[in-house]
């Protein structure tokens, strides 16, 4: 950004390009509505000292004096701190319009249709008198304005005569009944805490100048990111942002694991409440202190034995910092708990992190999407998961936008899996930003002490060295629970005071104890109170022991250490219907009360919650294991296991059956859910040779194989209904893994790898939509699928499929869903092929010159050179770091270039992929790359304003034009190689000599941007078009100017000479492609029909075609000599990339980057369904979807990229009744 300085003697002064936030001063912003153009002050008007006779000076002044006011130095205005001539830094400034806003120390609203004249005696202003005008403002009515509300933490109101009104915490209620924006909102709450739909709501009745605003303008209220594209109308822009929110929240919710908010409402629940004099030591602790204002200070470990707080303090330590961060930082925190493996791993520490800062700050998803968007959630479930989190999280730790941050990590020793790897994470990483402060608490364990010692910057709050303020925080926590006691059960004076002694002699500073002991009195009658109250020993461990001997003292002792047992060894807690459907003995217990009296009979070992069952603390399941193993599990912990791996398969297979997706109980999993999805591990977990059925069960006619031959299919519907399909994967991993370790061919293990490859190959289908489990995974399974013929009963009877399919599993395990690209037949406009591979927008596609294969570009870092016939990807070129802009065949095909976002050009050897040269110089995106027809020459154009001429073989860099005052956005190279011309953003055309580099010519005459420059193919003259709606033809050799074409209302997006030089084609905003004489520069023909603004043209080699590409999602192929529109091109959905003809004018490439929903029978525009009436019918795998298809009433033929043509024939009668 650029920044402007008001000088003693009232001039301004605007610094240079500030592109790191670290570099950036503290600034205040403006905010106003805009005047008539000519009357608002500019950046080339503040560059040429012509701006003090403009009305719109004013604010200008006004501004910089109240800046000074406030004893800042620097402040930003839109109408002249942006370079709008720089496409890149205006892009730039859109895009970060929201966040340069929200930095800002202060906002001033200048309100120019708001008076103040009238003042009260006292020199105030009179609301009364201003509020009428206020509520009326035209700043309220403004799109962008919405914004500039939001995204400050301060914003201050002035009226016309420059006097203050108010801020928006003041004027909070004038403001929401202007807005109807909620208090919450304007107080600073995040954004995110509100659904997308309210968002929208704030925005009703606001208008903005230019249609598109309206979209970008909202891009930092939802988090998103989108690149400005003017031209594409609202609805397009409109679209855009739509596509980009629900990728961002659909990305968010697959990083979810588990919402730490609610997890720490449970455990305070869980644990009696906060009690804020308990925690509110820590705060004035030195330690703390240390570690919150020492910049230098970024760890702070708090380290404890078992019960003394630990996770009560961080509570309350989050809950202070929220308080002081609320409006300009973030704090993301986890509980590690080692009782449920959903959160007891690293890998969901950092997914908990992830999910809280993404939350707070959208725009950090970006570091997510950059994997997300190529391979989906899969990267937060397999076994790289950790290695992408950590990249991930590093990068947000690097990002120059983070705001200020706190991450807090509650129970380091109750991470089961990956503890090592997580504290060699947090060590190592501590320290990367300053932005960024950590705390972490643990027991005192060596280890842990030994790995963190290894950490910079860190400070040591040790509670056992902090043991006053421990204790006069359990004292306090004390006379909170015996003052409950005291009220609850009635005691007079003389009694809570003693239990208020005896406590506080024996708690021995420890939290959890007083919580247990109060637990077990609140059930003991007054006249047995002091009896008991002398029976609690000192320590956890002496009073886990006294719960123990109670327990088997009681009449329920064995169901009691039943329950126990179970609720040990589960994987995750679980409810009171799940536990009745774990233990046998409970079998005849049907009501929640007896089942609640149960729990209760289980000493205090456990608590209830919702109904969902968790452990007091983990110290208790510790004991269990540890110290109480053989009363709990006295034929050990394999025994509980298997019998929860025989009950849990003998219960899901009188329940499993098919179509559960529409079953009328909404209760259906209420008791095999966790019995469902966790039978697998209990039965590795019982892995044993002392238990003779354990081998039984993993052989032919077993019990594992009587139920995959019978409910295998029922299950993998119930996994989808319960949101547990990737963990059935994992299940049929480790189930394959273990029949593997026994040995032996038998029937089983073929089964089982069968079951494995089947949900390998279906598992997205059946997540997506449960009953594909029947439809697609049988129809397109091989015909010797053990799973298929099993179940082939269950195939649907409204379809059948032509020819048959394959007779074994191919070697794909899996296929990730990416995006596409079309080649199109020139002649019919048929599709002959979908290129999918891409996982992100394709910016650039180029045929080589010799026909045979077509290469792109694209937004997700990689070129992909394909089959121009087949469609089939020959290569994946990796090694960009940024989006890939351009890609040029050289002539004689033998390579390709590629100019992307990281500043490099890639020369590739386009036969074997290999990147043959990494031309590095230019200190900007490249956007153009051009071969010399003698393929011996490569230029490169960039946003850095230069253009830079390579030697195509060695690399180097033969030299480096400078001349442009703007981006370089096309260049090109005459047809005898002896001369380069490039368009920019500076207004002008340049021709240079591809030898010298000198600057042969530069040609001025458009009044905005050139966007596109071409020779004619007799290099005699060149063609170049511009934003002001004109092209213009130069002679090559002269400069001379021969011709002005006028004619477009819109500008011209694109310019292509014909290949025998005599026409000229040019597409434009005004939706409309011109052919123009070369030569006299009469206009010849104008081609409508095309409803949305045209960004390519490119004639056929045997120039007697044109193509032109629009953003109404079609290409159109027309006869260059009459005009006629020969075909049109309908398969794109969204915006469609500039086209490019083969070099034997026989085929067409376009691409598309949206989607769009078909009726009837037909197949969705993601070419991954067949519909019927709109709705998904069948699911098609990769290797069955179209390249081109032909659709009757009743039969879909599709023919795919690999050469494979099959029919679908369906009976429209039986799909109703199955409908």
């Amino acid at each position: 950004m650029r920044l402007l300085t008001y000088l003693k003697d009232g001039e301004l002064s605007i610094t240079d390009y500030l592109d790191d936030p670290d570099t950036i001063p503290s600034y205040a912003i403006l905010s106003h509505t805009w005047g008539a153009d000519a009357d608002e002050v500019t950046f080339e008007d503040l560059k040429g000292n012509a701006s003090k006779d403009k009305p719109g000076y004013e604010k200008i002044r006004f501004c910089g004096q109240q800046v000074q006011r406030d004893g800042l130095q620097y402040f930003w205005i839109d109408t002249c701190c942006i370079d709008k001539a720089d496409k890149a830094e205006f892009s730039h400034a859109i895009r970060s319009m929201f966040r340069w806003y929200h930095n800002a120390a202060r906002c001033y609203v200048y309100l120019s249709d708001v008076s103040s004249s009238y003042l009260e005696t006292s020199g105030e202003t009179n609301p009364l008198l201003w509020e009428s005008e206020f509520r009326k403002s035209r700043w309220f009515t403004r799109g962008w304005t919405l914004q500039e509300l939001l995204a400050p933490r301060t914003v201050e109101f002035f009226s016309r005569e420059q006097r203050k009104l108010g801020d928006k915490i003041s004027l909070k209620s004038q403001i929401n009944k202007i807005t109807n924006i909620p208090h919450v909102v304007l107080d600073g709450a995040p954004l995110s805490q509100f659904s997308v739909n309210e968002r929208f709501r704030w925005r009703e009745h606001r208008k903005t100048t230019r249609d598109e605003d309206g979209a970008y303008s909202l891009l930092g209220i939802f988090g998103v990111d989108l690149a400005p594209m003017y031209g594409e109308g609202a609805e397009g822009a409109f679209r855009r942002l739509m596509d980009e929110i629900h990728k961002l929240e659909r990305c968010i919710q697959d990083i979810h694991i588990t919402d730490p908010r609610d997890d720490k409402k449970r455990i305070e629940y869980t644990k009696g409440g906060l009690i804020k004099d308990s925690y509110h030591w820590v705060l004035n602790n030195n330690h703390f202190q240390q570690w919150h204002n020492d910049p230098q200070s970024q760890l702070l470990w708090i380290k404890g034995d078992p019960g003394k707080g630990k996770t009560m303090l961080l509570c309350g330590i989050i809950n202070e910092l929220q308080k002081s961060r609320a409006k300009t930082g973030l704090v993301s925190y986890f509980f590690c708990q080692a009782t449920d493996s959903r959160i007891n791993t690293a890998t969901a520490v950092l997914r908990g992190l992830l999910f809280l800062l993404v939350s707070q700050q959208p725009s950090l998803v970006s570091h997510v999407r950059k994997k997300y968007d190529y391979v989906g959630k899969t990267m937060f479930e397999d076994a790289n998961a950790w290695v992408a989190l950590t990249e991930i999280f590093t990068d947000m730790l690097r990002d120059r936008s983070l705001n200020a941050t706190y991450l807090i990590i509650d129970a380091l020793d109750e991470c089961i899996t990956g503890l090592p790897k997580l504290l060699n994470f947090i060590a190592k990483h501590s320290s990367m930003s300053p932005r960024v402060k950590w705390i972490v608490s643990s027991r005192n364990w060596p280890d842990i002490e030994e790995q963190l010692e290894r950490a910079g910057h860190k400070v040591r709050l040790s509670l056992e060295l902090n043991a006053e303020s421990v204790s006069t925080a359990v004292q306090t926590f004390i006379k909170q629970k015996v003052l409950q006691l005291a009220q609850q059960k009635k005691y007079d004076e003389r009694t809570r005071d003693s239990v208020r002694e005896y406590l506080a002699l024996n708690a021995n500073d420890t939290f959890l104890w007083v919580a247990l002991v109060c637990q077990t009195l609140e059930t003991t009658a007054k006249r047995n109170l002091f009896k008991n109250l002398n029976s609690f020993p000192c320590g956890l461990d002496p009073l886990y022991r006294r719960m123990m001997q109670q327990i088997s003292k009681s009449d329920d002792a064995e169901l009691c250490k039943q329950v126990l047992a179970s609720i040990t060894l589960v994987y995750q807690p679980i409810t009171l219907k799940e536990l009745v459907a774990l233990v046998d003995q409970l079998g005849g217990i049907d009501n929640d009360k007896e089942l609640r009296e149960i729990i209760g009979l289980c000493g205090s070992f456990l608590i209830l919650r919702a109904d969902t069952i968790y452990f007091v603390h983990q110290s208790a399941k510790d004991f269990l294991l540890e110290q109480a193993a053989e009363e709990v599990f006295p034929s050990g912990r394999e025994d509980i296991h298997h019998a929860i791996f025989t009950r849990s398969l003998k219960i899901i297979s009188r329940t499993l059956q098919r179509n559960m997706y529409n079953s009328k109980d909404s209760d259906l999993f209420a008791s095999s859910r966790y019995l469902c999805i966790y039978w697998v591990d209990h039965l590795c977990d019982s892995n044993s040779v002392s238990l003779p059925s354990y081998a039984e069960h993993l052989q032919d006619g077993g019990l594992v194989d009587i139920f995959i031959r019978e409910k295998y299919l029922y299950w993998l519907e119930a996994l989808s209904l319960c949101k547990s399909m990737p963990k059935g994967v994992v299940s049929m991993a480790k189930l394959q893994s273990l029949v593997q370790e026994r040995g032996g061919a038998t029937s089983f293990t073929r089964l089982v790898h069968d079951a494995y490859r089947f949900v390998m190959s279906y598992k997205l289908a059946i997540e997506n939509s449960p009953l594909q489990a029947y439809a697609s995974a049988l129809l397109f399974s091989p015909t010797r699928s053990l799973i298929r013929g099993l179940f082939r009963h269950e195939e649907p009877r409204w379809i059948i499929v032509l020819p048959a399919m394959r007779d074994e599993w191919s070697a794909c395990l899996s296929t990730l869903e990416d995006h596409s690209g079309s080649i199109w037949d020139a002649s019919s406009g048929e599709c002959l092929s979908t290129l999918e591979g891409h996982n992100d927008l394709v910016n650039s596609v180029a045929f080589s010159h010799d026909s045979t294969r077509l290469a792109s570009g694209s937004d997700d870092e990689t070129v992909k050179i394909w089959d121009a016939r087949s469609g089939e990807c020959l290569s994946t070129l990796e090694g960009h770091s940024h989006w890939v802009d351009s890609v040029a065949f050289s002539h004689d095909s033998t390579r390709l270039a590629s100019g992307s976002g990281d500043r490099t050009v890639k020369i590739w050897d386009s036969s074997s992929g290999e990147c043959l040269s990494t031309l590095e110089g230019h200190s900007d995106s490249v956007s153009s790359v051009a071969f010399s027809l003698d393929s011996t020459q490569l230029a490169s154009g960039s946003d850095d304003k230069t253009v830079k001429i390579w030697d195509s073989s060695s690399g180097e860099c033969l030299s480096t034009l400078e001349g442009h005052s703007g981006w370089v956005s096309s260049v090109a190279f005459s047809h005898d190689s002896t001369r380069l011309v490039s368009g920019s953003g500076d207004r002008t055309v340049k021709i240079w000599d591809a030898s010298s580099g000198e600057c042969l010519s530069t040609l001025e005459g458009h009044s905005r941007w050139v966007s596109s420059v071409a020779f004619s193919h007799d290099s005699t003259r060149l063609a170049s078009g511009s934003g002001d709606r004109t092209v213009k033809i130069w002679d090559a050799s002269s400069g001379k100017c021969l011709s002005t074409l006028e004619g477009h209302s819109g500008w011209v997006s694109s310019v292509a000479f014909s290949h025998d030089s005599t026409r000229l084609s040019s597409g434009s905003g005004d939706k409309t492609v011109k052919i123009w004489d070369a030569s006299s520069g009469e206009r010849l023909s104008i081609l409508e029909g095309h409803s949305r603004w045209v960004s390519s043209v490119a004639f056929s080699h045997d120039s007697t075609q044109l193509a032109s590409r629009s953003d109404d999602k079609t290409v159109k192929i027309w006869d260059a000599s009459s005009g006629e529109c020969l075909s049109t091109l309908e398969g794109h959905s969204g915006w469609v990339s500039p086209v490019a003809f083969s070099h034997d004018s026989t085929r067409l490439a376009s691409r598309s980057d949206d989607e769009k929903v078909k009726q009837g029978l037909d197949l969705s525009s993601d070419c991954m369904w067949i519909t019927y009436n709109s709705e998904n019918l069948l699911w098609l795998p990769s290797e069955y979807r179209p390249s081109c298809a032909t659709i009757s009433s009743k039969i879909i033929g599709i023919g795919t990229r690999s050469g494979r043509v099959w029919l679908s024939k369906i009976d429209c009668t039986k799909l109703r009744l199955h409908l």
